[in-house]
């Protein structure tokens, strides 16, 4: 995958094996394997649009149903995440967007403060979206962000299809995210008062 902002991690519990390559200055590749089509698509989608190079594989039991594979693949991303930025020198730290996917409208904000937060305000009206139970989408952003360590706000606007909502999530994160990590060269160090993140 490349040298520069890489982390590759492994994390084996009772209920899911995960092996987990994540480039944070990548082009948009995508290979994921969680036995959940709909969430290989959304992490597709996340890769995609946040041009960040992500390979992951999960052997989870999903003959329980779909929480303990989209939880712990959102703890071991946001691991990967935290892992890749380091010290977070001269990062943006901040990124945001409004962002459309046909009637669907998400707002997405973040801030890689080092202090984790989730703000979800989302609706879904189907129990499940292909094999994904709609209530883990809001875990695994949960587990991102407190993973991860980051403040991380999600708004549906306007939606009724909720595979336009959760997809329009996915990608909106992902171009929050991008922008956070992006290097500005006026910033030296870290940019916060208290000099760490």
């Amino acid at each position: 995958m490349g040298q520069g902002r890489v982390a590759e991690l492994t994390r084996n519990t009772k209920e899911t094996e995960i092996c987990l390559s994540f480039h944070l200055d990548g082009s948009g590749m995508c290979r994921a394997e969680t036995g959940i089509g709909f969430f290989d698509h959304m992490l597709d989608g996340f890769a995609r649009h946040g041009l960040f190079d992500l390979e992951v594989s999960c052997k989870g039991d999903l003959e329980v149903d779909s929480h303990h594979t989209a939880e712990d693949v959102g703890i071991v991303l946001g691991e990967a995440i935290k892992a890749a930025l380091g010290e977070k020198k001269g990062i943006r730290r901040y990124g945001s967007i409004i962002l459309p996917m046909d009637e669907a409208l998400v707002l997405c904000a973040v801030d890689l403060s080092g202090r984790p937060y989730l703000g979800f305000e989302e609706t879904y009206t189907a129990q499940r979206i292909g094999g994904l139970d709609t209530e883990m989408i809001h875990d695994f952003f949960y587990a991102i962000s407190y993973s991860a360590g980051m403040n991380l706000h999600l708004k549906q606007l306007a939606g009724t299809n909720n595979h336009h909502i959760a997809e329009a999530s996915f990608k909106a994160f992902a171009r929050a995210l991008d922008e956070a990590v992006s290097c500005e060269p006026r910033i030296s160090g870290v940019w916060s008062t208290k000099g760490t993140l």
